[in-house]
């Protein structure tokens, strides 16, 4: 992962792109993710409470497929709106937030914090779709 305008060790509004699947660790919460490259999976730590995470879809629109998978027993909450869209996430333990390739525009975003419990989304733009 390339880290783009801010040195080491600085966590608040640090801005880090994504070329590959990865796993996050705590230690990047607070982070700002840049995803440019289609068909990548990044799986989020385990839930801790504080834990907070901003995806940012850098692709060309049209192009990327985003995926963001929790650990096998956590889940994401939350309800995204977009136009006549509703995506409602019911918290289903190890079901993906997905920006759909059909559809996302370079700028799409989603930010999710953790109670310790379970994810949140708090902030989203674009299409985002729950895992069946």
């Amino acid at each position: 992962m390339a880290k783009l305008g801010a040195k080491a060790g600085w966590s608040e509004n640090y801005v880090q792109s994504i070329t590959a699947s990865t796993t996050l660790v705590a230690s990047d919460s607070g982070k700002v993710f840049t995803v440019a490259t289609d068909a990548l999976v990044i799986t989020l730590p385990a839930c801790e409470a504080g834990l907070k995470f901003t995806f940012v879809n850098t692709g060309a629109d049209d192009n990327n497929i985003i995926t963001i998978s929790p650990q096998a027993t956590d889940g994401i909450f939350g309800t995204i709106n977009l136009a006549d869209s509703v995506v409602e996430l019911g918290g289903v333990a190890n079901k993906d937030l997905i920006n759909t390739k059909s559809g996302s525009v370079k700028g799409d975003s989603c930010t999710l914090v953790s109670d310790g419990a379970d994810w949140y989304v708090i902030a989203a733009t674009g299409i985002w779709a729950a895992e069946a």
